[in-house]
């Protein structure tokens, strides 16, 4: 379907439903992935292969989703069907968002019908929907979905009625394909995502469809000063985008809260509102000056980012020594057969990290990986090590170590010299 310029293109919607009711006529295995593969795959979109590998969806996740939910897919069926409904709107979105933006640049728009894990992304210039997620209403069947956290946040998901907001998405993920690529680390994230959630909300003049905007600000204070506190802990983004992971609001997604209210902020101290828009859309996340200028001018955060960070790196945990000798050490006996690395608090006993230093593998000691071990408080963490005399040696204790709340520990380099 052509529209004014805009391809919004839906033939992977009708493909799956011709493919899902012969797949729910057989309990043959064989044959349910045989006719996924000929009635789908093979007669996929470019939208629906990125799609897939955006999401790295493989055919095991469609035969169990579909063998697994059928109230959920019967509920849906008729919704994603509309999907050829949507393309005068979406066409009025893109209008009303050149006209904010005039050198956007075009992009497909792409209805398929995945697993279950994203109502919408991008890759480079395509707009992928996720038509079994962004079409869904109140009246989707969540009974059936596991686990309960996945059931839970669901059921949360179809009570908003994502299709009543369905252009909105559309623009969103259409802003994503304007942006510059984004440095994988949380402040990163919730920007881009702000930034892609405020600009499609300002083109279309109408409220963010997302909960966790409203709760954000209502809850500004806690809100932030929970993000604050974890804006640089490793590994902990499903506590505040693009999970169900229950974080101690209840709320899923704040990080959009986070991102939204910094380039309101920004949008709202610009003297030129045309080039406030210009300079968020093209925002270089490569360049540590322009954030961080950006987040000063956002005036969002109760510090100064390099605060913030100071404050951050005094919580770190830290290696404060090796039982079997003194760090630097010049005359490490070459008998030592494991080293003991002591920390400044319990860590969470699970996580570990080590990699070569600057020398290098060839400096990095022979060691059996199933002979390392915590302590019983977590306090230390034993290595297992086999040593040559005469021979200097490298150890990087990384920053996946971690506390029991995500915390990341001070890396720490060991480095030592055995005897002759």
């Amino acid at each position: 379907m052509q529209i004014k310029g805009q391809n919004v293109v839906w033939t992977d919607v009708d493909n799956f439903w011709v493919a899902y009711d012969k797949i729910i006529q057989t309990k043959d295995s064989v044959k349910q992935y045989n006719l996924l593969e000929d009635l789908y795959f093979s007669k996929a979109t470019d939208g629906l292969i990125a799609m897939r590998q955006v999401r790295n969806y493989t055919a095991k996740d469609y035969i169990d989703v579909i063998n697994n939910y059928p109230n959920f897919w019967n509920s849906i069926r008729k919704n994603t069907l509309r999907a050829n409904e949507f393309g005068e709107e979406f066409n009025y979105g893109i209008e009303k968002l050149r006209q904010l933006y005039p050198a956007l640049k075009p992009a497909k728009i792409y209805f398929t019908i995945g697993a279950m894990r994203s109502n919408g992304t991008t890759l480079d210039s395509l707009v992928l929907i996720g038509a079994e997620l962004a079409m869904t209403d109140k009246n989707t069947v969540s009974d059936e979905l596991l686990p309960d956290n996945f059931r839970i946040g669901r059921r949360k998901f179809f009570d908003s009625n994502p299709i009543n907001s369905l252009v909105l998405l559309n623009i969103h993920e259409y802003v994503h394909t304007q942006q510059k690529p984004m440095v994988h680390n949380l402040l990163s994230y919730v920007i881009r995502e702000g930034v892609a959630e405020y600009i499609s909300v300002k083109a279309m003049n109408v409220p963010s469809a997302a909960p966790a905007i409203e709760f954000g600000k209502n809850n500004h204070e806690k809100v932030r000063a929970k993000f604050e506190e974890e804006m640089f802990y490793i590994n902990n983004q499903n506590n505040w985008l693009w999970s169900d992971s229950q974080n101690e609001f209840g709320v899923r997604d704040l990080g959009y809260y986070i991102g939204y209210q910094m380039c309101e902020n920004y949008y709202n101290q610009a003297e030129d509102k045309s080039l406030a828009i210009k300079k968020m859309l093209e925002l270089e996340y490569t360049n540590e000056a322009e954030i961080e200028d950006f987040v000063a001018k956002s005036n969002f955060f109760s510090k100064p980012l390099n605060e913030l960070y100071q404050d951050f790196e005094k919580k770190r945990p830290r290696v404060v020594g090796i039982t079997q000798f003194k760090n630097k050490s010049q005359k490490v006996s070459p008998n030592i057969k494991e080293i003991t690395i002591e920390f400044s608090e319990p860590l969470n006993g699970h996580n570990t990290g080590v990699d070569f230093g600057e020398l290098g593998q060839s400096a990095f000691p022979k060691n059996d990986v199933t002979k390392r071990f915590w302590s019983s408080d977590n306090k230390t963490w034993t290595i297992a090590v086999n040593l040559e005399p005469n021979k200097k040696y490298q150890i990087l204790i990384t920053n996946n170590f971690r506390t029991q709340n995500g915390i990341p520990l001070k890396p720490y380099l060991i480095e030592f010299q055995t005897k002759k």
